[in-house]
């Protein structure tokens, strides 16, 4: 085995760096789940979380991965044969829609090329002509973790509503959430499915459910089953603080940390760096001659960039290059995209020179795998990332 000096770049897209800070809250003593101590932490935590979502409604925390979250956004709103509209933006827009055929429901899914985010026209089109209302939700994956390519949520919504159509809205943030702009009540999201270990800066363990007034209704009267994700005994709970089912406490502890961080730094400038990183990733994939997954200038995730790599490379031969040589960890192509790209993560707790270290070992690594990448591309960064 190569023994490597220095800390490993781990740059994928989650999960992400932890920051120290995080690292130590987490390693408190546990307290009572049951005492007043607890109480206080959990009603500053959902108090500090709601700005990150940009809702002042509910908000529920789950011992879980961001898996499970998908699973309480479909369990706490629908019911059994439910037609739900889902999208092939990604590999994890994929997984989604599998679990909801799994539960029962009737997924229909609009095809797509992996380049493109949900195509709000399309949305338009199927609820245009679905008189019936039988859509009972549409699910958007917002940043494509696979793919590099967000969604325009507010547009989709807009055509929700120019559709006159009651289907919920139910939207994965696992890797935007924390990193992009992202308004849970002003763009009419019903359900917002989150996770910790990206944005959030924590390591997997936590996940989130942001609940509209419209999917409390609906999860009166859903008939999926639920009894671990219901909403509902664990927003009575968080009444007087506490939690139906043992909550994962020192990962709070480490939640509470995050999101001081975050609102120190303040989201607006949260946002502003992860642009600014994307821009610069950017920036040396074109130098380099290469090109980036995502197809449309509008769509370009600030969380993370997909890069593919020229006809006869693989992919994972060159990430395996710059494991090996640099000790760094670069995010494989998923599903069907599998040596066909690599994805380089730029969110969390990241900055302009952690930035400059992983472009060079992309380039040093690219140009080791034989493929012929101008060694201008980490200076083109550079200059973005001196210009801001």
């Amino acid at each position: 085995m190569t023994i490597h000096s220095g800390r490993h770049f781990l740059q994928i897209p989650g999960p992400t760096n932890v920051p120290e800070q995080v690292l130590r809250a987490i390693a408190a003593p546990a307290i009572d789940h049951r005492g007043p101590e607890f109480a206080a932490l959990t009603r500053r935590l959902l108090e500090a979380l709601k700005p990150v979502f940009g809702t002042g409604g509910p908000i529920v925390i789950y011992p879980a991965s961001g898996t499970g979250a998908w699973e309480a956004a479909l369990v706490n709103t629908l019911s059994p044969g439910d037609r739900v509209l889902c999208f092939e933006t990604g590999h994890f827009a994929t997984l989604w829609r599998e679990m909801a055929q799994g539960l029962g429901l009737d997924a229909e899914c609009l095809p797509g090329d992996w380049r493109h985010g949900v195509d709000p026209a399309a949305v338009a089109d199927v609820l245009g002509a679905d008189r019936a209302h039988t859509v009972k939700a549409v699910c958007v994956v917002h940043n494509e973790t696979s793919t590099g390519v967000t969604s325009r949520v507010p547009d989709i919504r807009r055509a929700i509503d120019e559709a006159a159509h009651p289907a919920l809205l139910l939207v994965d943030t696992v890797s935007s959430l924390g990193s992009l702009d992202y308004r849970h009540d002003e763009w009419g999201v019903d359900v917002t499915v989150a996770g910790s270990q990206k944005g959030l800066m924590l390591p997997p363990g936590l996940s989130f459910n942001a609940v509209s007034d419209k999917a409390l209704r609906a999860s009166r009267t859903a008939r999926l089953s639920a009894s671990y994700w219901d909403w509902a005994p664990v927003i009575a709970a968080n009444e007087s603080g506490f939690f139906p089912h043992t909550p994962a406490t020192n990962l709070l502890y480490g939640l509470e940390e995050a999101l001081r961080m975050l609102h120190a730094e303040g989201l607006p400038a949260v946002f502003a760096r992860h642009a600014r990183h994307a821009r610069a990733t950017r920036a040396a994939v074109r130098a380099w001659g290469l090109e980036v997954l995502c197809a449309d200038e509008r769509e370009y995730s600030g969380s993370l960039t997909a890069v593919r790599t020229p006809p006869g490379v693989d992919a994972d031969a060159v990430r395996q290059t710059v494991l090996e040589r640099f000790d760094m960890s670069l995010g494989a192509g998923l599903g069907r995209l599998a040596g066909r790209v690599f994805r380089i993560g730029h969110l969390g707790h990241f900055n302009d020179l952690t930035l400059a270290g992983t472009l060079a070992g992309v380039q040093m690594g690219l140009q080791l795998s034989g493929v012929a990448a101008d060694p201008r591309g980490l200076n083109a960064a550079l200059d973005v990332l001196r210009s801001a």
